[in-house]
């Protein structure tokens, strides 16, 4: 009590001092190399950019898949599985939210840091480097895929009956997408792509909500639609055909949620301090989000089960249905429109599902040269990624029938890693342990059923291989 730092004034100046540091934030650990990446360049952040990343990467093309699952589950067990899945997948993803700092201050901004830290480096890295890496690259690709063919369907819309001599062929449709995208892929990082994420969020809530809006406004496509789920029969084969008809649409519903492998990276570009972490305006921002997502997909599954039954077709889903059923009494304006949106979109959520590769690949660069990229540099990764997602688009056109495979090895990313790495990280009560394990143990046998049902649906009905010929 004799010393200077006990007198106080000087106990009224550490206290100032503490505050100040609180609230500016220094308080956090930051790595200076987040500074020279991409994800973390800017942290200027807020619940609004929160919100437009959250929906751009939450909201796409397998939503559009919902109605078939209700195919195998029926009307009261698709209802109750989607809702299961829905609210699953929301408090896992507010798991990583609060998982994104640590006590000590330490700030995981990517899915990898924080898998590393809770399983060990090896160990970390073995569970969840493939499936990120596919949940971001493999949905580039995908992106191009459907992006180029809806551009070559969108002309076809406009155009059709003009008696266009050489019309682009699939490829040059690809080759078109790829090139837009990688000319907005060059904005720096990614607070940089707020605006992008904005009009992707727009575009998919409008298609969405256009698409259901569509289907039970016009003449359903039959004069009695079936929403009877095919019974079981006597035999095993058939008895077989069926529980795994029923994990295939399991898994439609999961994979319909998606971006829990970007949510740390989105909170990584927030300010944080003692006083205001940043899990605050991104809940926030999360929570706005998934309400709108809710209220697209809830009824686009819905109308799109009343709209079709099992007519709905199995490759395009809500989309192939809409051009099949509906091209005869549906203005070429809104087929045009719609085909349209799906192109902004798939243009809007390449740039957020892109950030993780350009982050990585210049982490290699900051790594070994420690120095930030140059711009010319950082130009050329992106270029390279653009054409290379490219070239496996064209040369793999079949990879979208691999999906529920690969899929299936990426949701503990969504629903089971959270899990575990609360546990291991937070060290929760006897109860709750318990519940996350359970949880996250119910997440592997969900991934395993998954992969073990698209591998028998493959050996069953077969996937049509072909090299560089997309259709």
């Amino acid at each position: 009590m004799a010393t200077p730092l006990a007198s106080p004034r000087m106990k009224k100046a550490i206290a100032s001092m503490r505050g100040y540091l609180e609230e500016v934030g220094h308080l956090t650990k930051l790595d200076p190399q987040d500074a020279w990446l991409p994800i973390t360049e800017s942290r200027n952040g807020n619940a609004f950019y929160s919100a437009f990343h959250t929906l751009s990467s939450g909201i796409g093309i397998p939503s559009l898949l919902l109605p078939l699952s209700f195919t195998a589950l029926g009307w009261a067990w698709g209802i109750i599985c989607l809702s299961l899945a829905f609210m699953w997948q929301l408090y896992t993803l507010w798991l990583l939210i609060q998982l994104h700092e640590s006590e000590s201050g330490t700030r995981y901004s990517r899915y990898l840091r924080l898998s590393m830290a809770a399983f060990g480096e090896k160990l970390g890295k073995f569970l969840a480097l493939f499936p990120i890496m596919y949940l971001s690259g493999g949905t580039c690709v995908t992106l191009i895929m459907i992006g180029g063919g809806t551009m070559k369907i969108f002309y076809e819309i406009v155009c059709g009956g003009t008696g266009v001599v050489n019309p682009l062929s699939t490829i040059e449709w690809y080759l078109v997408f790829t090139g837009s995208a990688i000319l907005v892929a060059q904005l720096p990082n990614l607070n940089s792509i707020a605006g992008i994420s904005l009009i992707g969020a727009l575009t998919a809530v409008s298609y969405c909500t256009l698409i259901w809006v569509v289907s039970i406004t016009k003449h359903r496509p039959l004069p009695a639609v079936s929403y009877q789920p095919p019974e079981p029969k006597p035999n095993a084969a058939a008895a077989a055909a069926t529980f795994f008809s029923v994990l295939n649409a399991l898994g439609i519903i999961t994979f319909a949620f998606r971006g829990h492998n970007l949510v740390l990276e989105i909170q990584g570009t927030m300010p944080s301090s003692t006083k205001s972490p940043s899990r605050l305006p991104m809940w926030k921002g999360v929570k706005f989000a998934y309400l709108i997502i809710a209220l697209c997909l809830f009824p686009l599954a819905i109308a799109g089960y009343w709209a079709y039954g099992n007519s709905i077709p199995s490759t395009g889903g809500m989309l192939n249905a809409l051009y099949k059923f509906h091209s005869h009494d549906t203005s070429k304006f809104v087929l045009g429109l719609t085909s349209m949106l799906v192109v902004v979109n798939s243009l809007s959520s390449f740039q957020i599902y892109a950030m993780p590769v350009f982050d990585n690949l210049e982490l290699r660069f900051t790594s070994c040269m420690n120095k930030p990229c140059p711009w010319w540099l950082r130009s050329g990764f992106r270029i390279f990624f653009g054409c290379f997602a490219f070239f496996i688009a064209v040369a793999l056109p079949f990879l979208p029938s691999l999906a529920g495979l690969l899929g299936g090895i990426a949701v503990p990313i969504t629903l089971a890693y959270p899990c575990f790495m609360w546990i291991l990280i937070k060290k929760p009560c006897k109860y709750s342990a318990i519940f996350h394990w359970l949880l996250g143990s119910l997440g592997i046998v969900l991934s395993i059923s998954i992969v073990t049902g698209a591998i028998w649906n493959i050996v069953t009905i077969g996937i049509q291989v072909h090299f560089f010929k997309p259709e």
